[in-house]
């Protein structure tokens, strides 16, 4: 098989007027949750749960079996089982700081080819794949396929790695034109990205953490929390045989209706789940200072809603509370059916399983 020469950008001749009705949806979904957005307090900790199940679908679209509450398991100091497990919740940690550290750079510079070499390498750090020129730009002929395939009988063949460096160029700049809708636009980049599939793994992964971080430089979205990995891993086949159209018979339409419909379909599911994270708070607040009458409550509150699944050892450390009052917080939360553990040791896992359910 040849390698896939990208077509450069913007694309010339793209008939917009079958997206239409598509882009009105996708518009006014992704407006209405961002509008959601704004209206939640403390966002970064209330909206945490989305941003790690992300982390873990995202990843399990490349392979990893790891589920998010293995991850907070881990995270709160648990014993995992099998010991390889560890290499697939770490690849999704790796995710999440690779998320953090792109919203921290866009604070400083724009989105840039840096920073994607930069998100490449935290990705990959200490993790399979950390042996694949971590950071760079591929420099040899990859291709995908099932294992084993040859060249030959590939699935797609991404261009050669002397044009890499042209190819991503022109994405760099396409990326901060404003002439076009920005789902649109984001739906070409994230094709565009894939194709030329720079780096000699992780591509998928970077190409899915670029969305939210695209829009939010847009300001698009007042916070880059807009994830479609859910909607990707539901209808995998479907986003696989859609970007294949555009490299077998450069049917660039298929896939911008699809990534229109990904965006309207999630936008209305991100306001349904973030919603019940909303009304699972308000009602916290008032549970919690019923069941313990604490003055820590905010303190509670942060710690339950950011680690869902936790130790007392972590309750003490996150909070500041001394160990004393906070074995006594954590027997009241217990006992009025805010927290659960099946253990009866004093150092417990404890579950804040109303907010793992809303996540999952």
């Amino acid at each position: 098989m040849k390698p896939y020469i990208p077509e450069k950008l913007p694309l010339k001749k793209l008939d917009y007027n079958p997206f239409i009705k598509l882009i009105g949806k996708a518009n006014r979904a992704l407006a209405r949750y961002d509008g959601l957005l704004l209206s939640i307090p403390n966002p970064t900790i209330l909206l945490s749960p989305l941003k790690d199940q992300e982390a873990v679908l995202s990843s399990k679209i490349e392979g990893t079996q790891a589920t998010l509450e293995e991850v907070y398991k881990f995270e709160a100091g648990e014993k995992i089982v099998p010991e390889n497990k560890k290499y697939d919740i770490q690849e999704i940690i790796n995710y999440r700081k690779a998320t953090n550290f792109a919203v921290e750079e866009l604070k400083k510079i724009p989105l840039s080819l840096r920073m994607l070499r930069n998100i490449h390498s935290i990705l990959l750090n200490s993790v399979r794949g950390q042996n694949k020129d971590r950071g760079n730009f591929r420099t040899i002929q990859n291709w995908i396929g099932k294992p084993g395939a040859t060249i030959e009988n590939a699935t797609y063949v991404p261009p050669p790695p002397d044009l890499i460096l042209n190819k991503l160029s022109n994405l760099e700049k396409y990326l901060h034109t404003n002439n076009e809708d920005c789902i649109i636009q984001m739906a070409i980049i994230h094709a565009q990205f894939e194709l030329i599939h720079p780096f000699l793994d992780g591509n998928g992964r970077i190409g899915r953490i670029i969305i939210p971080i695209f829009l939010y430089s847009k300001k698009v979205l007042s916070l880059p929390v807009f994830y479609l990995s859910s909607y990707f891993e539901k209808n995998r086949e479907l986003y696989y045989q859609n970007l294949l159209s555009i490299s077998k018979q450069r049917k660039w339409g298929k896939w911008i209706k699809f990534f229109l419909e990904a965006v309207f379909k999630q936008s209305n599911e991100n306001i349904t789940k973030a919603k019940e994270i909303l009304n699972l708070y308000e009602s916290m607040q008032e549970r919690i200072y019923n069941s313990t009458h604490s003055p820590n409550i905010m303190k509670i509150m942060d710690v339950i809603f950011n680690h869902p699944i936790f130790t007392s050892k972590n309750f003490i450390s996150y909070t500041g509370i001394n160990s004393k009052t906070s074995y006594r917080i954590l027997k009241q939360l217990k006992e009025n059916g805010i927290i659960y553990s099946d253990e009866k040791l004093r150092k417990q896992t404890y579950y804040f399983t109303e907010l793992l359910r809303i996540v999952k």
